[in-house]
């Protein structure tokens, strides 16, 4: 099993009780409530807790794309790529992801992620989402092309990076003259590419796909969904005609381990339940904007987002507790031994190869944040590998 480290960036100096006159932390949270002296510091703060995954052993380091929001402070996660390929020689660096149909050239993000594949010497991993409903508002896309813009986008990259160009491109959403990156990925045919999902059938169908077998990485979710997405893609492979290797399922949750579980939940439960109720407030139209899902995906979405907190469909449940998240499968707290049973557990259904760990989570601060990947790293992580 492959072991990665993935931050969120959220803004923690974050005003929590003023921010509750606002409907949301996304889109509508005024931007006063940024410190820059504070968020330098914040910065700062999660590039070296990031670094460190290189010296505890961890695989990969995962950064990830979201916009005016206190959730997550990387709207740019190419630079904090950049950053990390500065401070870290071997470990892989995972851009999970970046949202293709919010941006108006998608030949903007092959040079990207080529430039960042060159510098690190072959060492990014490319993520690919269609970017969650908030987006939409942020960048005024019209979700119900949120599909054939991601596609589109998607096929244009690879032809710019394994083809010879220049070629034009004219497409649906898209049209180029040109088509001639400079310069071209160091890893040959192009970055493995990454799928993160909360279970759209569509996703799973189209990543699954021989043509791709990109893995699929489910994302918070309750066990109980991970499972059920995971067998979904095995499914989906096996009437594709093959089995998918394990590299290709994949399951990114929030953990915290201590000495003991009783020391788990108290560490964490500020941290975890900030990140759950506070910033995953996400109102019902920011969460699911009309035409961003199918029908079927939307009640797919719906059933995931139950489970994890005061979103636009969990607002009636009041406040997630540590405790009902753990219940759920939500998130991983606890002793190592607890911890990696419950990996176990999982990976036992599904036969999953990939884990990533988010380590730091809502307000947890740096120096629980650090203990906590380093005794993930001496107690959790050989377990895992050895799976």
């Amino acid at each position: 099993m492959k072991i990665l480290n993935f931050s969120l960036m959220p803004y923690r100096p974050l005003d929590i009780p003023a921010s509750k006159q606002y409907r949301s932390v996304w889109v509508a949270l005024p931007n006063s409530f940024f410190d820059p002296e504070k968020g330098a510091y914040e910065y700062e703060s999660y590039i070296d807790l990031l670094a460190q995954s290189e010296d505890l052993g961890f695989d990969g380091i995962c950064v990830n794309e979201h916009h005016q929001t206190a959730y997550g402070l990387m709207p740019a996660p190419n630079l904090i790529a950049s950053a990390l390929i500065q401070r870290t020689k071997k470990v892989k660096i995972a851009i999970l992801g970046r949202a293709l149909p919010l941006v108006s050239n998608p030949l903007t993000i092959a040079e990207e992620f080529s430039m960042l594949d060159c510098m690190s010497r072959g060492r990014i991993i490319a993520g690919f989402v269609r970017g969650i409903g908030a987006e939409y508002h942020s960048s005024l896309v019209n979700p119900t092309q949120s599909h054939e813009r991601f596609h589109e986008a998607h096929d244009l990259i690879i032809r710019a990076w394994t083809e010879t160009g220049p070629f034009s491109w004219s497409g649906e959403h898209y049209e180029l003259k040109y088509v001639n990156p400079w310069p071209r990925p160091y890893q040959q045919p192009h970055p493995p590419i990454w799928v993160p999902s909360q279970g759209s059938l569509e996703t799973i169908e189209w990543a699954a796909d021989p043509r791709r077998k990109y893995p699929l990485l489910v994302t918070f979710s309750s066990r109980d969904t991970v499972i059920k997405n995971l067998l979904a893609y095995r499914k989906q492979a096996k009437d594709f005609g093959y089995d998918p290797a394990p590299g290709q399922l994949g399951w990114a949750a929030p953990v915290y381990v201590a000495e003991t579980d009783e020391q788990a939940i108290a560490q964490a439960r500020a941290g975890m339940e900030a990140l759950f109720n506070d910033y995953l407030n996400l109102t019902a139209e920011m969460l699911l904007p009309p035409g961003y899902s199918s029908a079927a995906s939307m009640r797919k979405i719906m059933e995931a987002k139950r489970a994890i907190g005061r979103t636009g469909f969990g607002q009636g449940t009041g406040r997630q507790s540590i405790e009902k998240l753990i219940d759920q499968g939500t998130a991983i707290v606890g002793s190592p031994r607890t911890v990696i049973e419950k990996i176990r557990g999982v990976h036992g259904e599904t036969g999953l190869g990939n884990f990533v760990a988010m380590l730091q989570f809502g307000t947890l601060p740096n120096e629980l944040a650090r203990k906590n990947q380093e005794l993930f790293a001496q107690e959790v992580m050989p377990a895992l590998r050895a799976m």
